[in-house]
């Protein structure tokens, strides 16, 4: 088995979450900055085996396309060419970066910490990703 990877795109900053080789856990990964995350996936998904890629998919509650919904899709042409062997499964990411902002409030965490915008991206992922695990 191989690692499935979770994907949390957004204009500035991409969460990232990985499962252990077994596909039992989630974890986050990272919080990249946007414009370095095709470097970093054409190095990671080779290396650590990826076989399959989810990506949350921006919509509002009426399902319409936000602000960065566009992005997501250019961004997942683009994927889909680099990397044809690995599946993209696009998800749904409503609420995500709330309920992740939620999460994070409810750790523990200090107030500076829990600002921090990147842990929120990556939590998100992380999320995403464990409600793919357990929904399968």
């Amino acid at each position: 088995m191989g690692r499935i990877m979770a994907i949390d795109y957004g204009g500035k900053r991409t969460g990232l979450a990985v499962t252990d080789p077994l596909q039992i856990i989630a974890t986050g990964l990272m919080t990249i900055e946007t414009h370095k995350l095709l470097v970093f996936l054409k190095d990671y998904i080779p290396k650590e085996g990826v076989e399959r890629v989810l990506i949350g998919m921006p919509t509002n509650w009426d399902d319409t396309d936000t602000h960065i919904t566009e992005s997501v899709r250019n961004f997942s042409n683009w994927f889909r060419k680099q990397f044809p062997a690995v599946p993209l499964e696009e998800i749904d990411e409503r609420y995500s970066s709330k309920l992740a902002s939620q999460a994070i409030s409810q750790m523990g965490l200090s107030k500076k910490k829990r600002e921090q915008k990147g842990l929120i991206d990556e939590v998100a992922a992380t999320m995403m990703l464990q409600q793919y695990l357990s929904n399968r």
